[in-house]
């Protein structure tokens, strides 16, 4: 990955801003009990951040994965980017594929910023859909 310091920071204080807001606590996590309430919250707090017209946390995430996977900088994500992300998380690298293909509604051959931020707030803002599983790595 080409991305630099600033950015892969950038992406770690999402990652921890958010899990923070989900109710996750940095030490001692979040119960399994606790996790639906916690979701249901958050959602909640996203919607009225949304009303607002403030950046969403969904977003905000997004787009600094966004900013890290763009490894060539031209301001779209290809298939090749994509794979990093998939092997950052351990993820057998052909589940790119099946992202990529519902991530691209355009169908342009790449993915624009506001597709991944779309897929992202689906994952965590819609009820559980199993034809989305190879997209979330679910089946991997």
């Amino acid at each position: 990955v080409n991305a630099t310091d600033e950015q892969v920071e950038k992406m770690r204080a999402a990652v921890y801003k958010f899990f923070l807001n989900k109710g996750v606590d940095p030490v001692n996590g979040l119960t399994r009990e606790n996790w639906v309430e916690s979701n249901r919250v958050f959602a909640e707090a996203e919607r009225e951040r949304e009303r607002r017209g403030e950046e969403s946390l969904i977003a905000m995430l997004s787009n600094a994965y966004y900013d890290v996977l763009d490894d060539d900088g031209d301001g779209t994500v290809s298939v090749d980017e994509l794979k990093t992300m998939m092997k950052a998380f351990d993820v057998p690298q052909e589940a790119a594929y099946t992202f990529f293909e519902k991530a691209d509604t355009d169908k342009s051959g790449a993915l624009e910023r506001p597709e991944l931020v779309h897929l992202f707030r689906k994952f965590w803002m819609e009820p559980y859909d199993p034809q989305w599983d190879g997209v979330y790595a679910y089946k991997y």
